[in-house]
């Protein structure tokens, strides 16, 4: 290595240098650091740590379903044969709570049996202080209404089937 008199460094020199370098890269948690001169290329890669690992999806959860330890629904799915559901499911596309009606003197915006097209409101979700509409994403009837009027839903439940 050279210095701007264009005199030879010592190697000792251009170590202690590397070593600071190494010692920027870990104390700023850097993942690489290039060094160029006309005489020397210096990459210096510090500790990749891995990605973080994506938050796990909430496990949807039924609205005023009782809460049971783990082993009892296995138990129960084991003894019994799942149920063919026919239809479409409506779900939750945002944490909040399952409003049927837009106020509570208002009818709500369908019951069971009733029938919807694309695009029509079927309930709200507050969320936050914000009133979401939530539009059915398929036409047909309204074969049943899983969520209860006023109760917390999560990300991802079941709000109703549309045959």
């Amino acid at each position: 290595m050279t210095n701007k008199n264009n005199e030879r460094r010592p190697i000792e020199d251009t170590i202690e240098c590397i070593e600071a370098l190494a010692e920027i890269v870990k104390k700023n948690d850097l993942g690489k650091i290039k060094i160029s001169t006309e005489d020397i290329d210096i990459v210096i890669e510090g500790k990749r740590c891995p990605p973080p690992m994506p938050a796990a999806a909430p496990i949807p959860v039924m609205a005023g379903a009782p809460v049971a330890a783990p082993a009892a629904p296995a138990a129960e799915s084991a003894a019994k044969p799942a149920e063919q559901v026919s239809g479409n499911i409506v779900t939750s596309p945002i944490v909040g709570t399952f409003y049927a009606s837009p106020s509570p003197d208002k009818p709500p915006f369908v019951k069971t049996g009733d029938t919807v097209n694309a695009g029509d409101v079927v309930c709200i979700i507050e969320s936050m202080k914000l009133m979401n509409e939530i539009n059915s994403e398929f036409s047909g009837r309204v074969a049943e209404i899983y969520a209860k009027n006023g109760e917390p839903v999560e990300f991802g439940q079941k709000l109703m089937r549309i045959e």
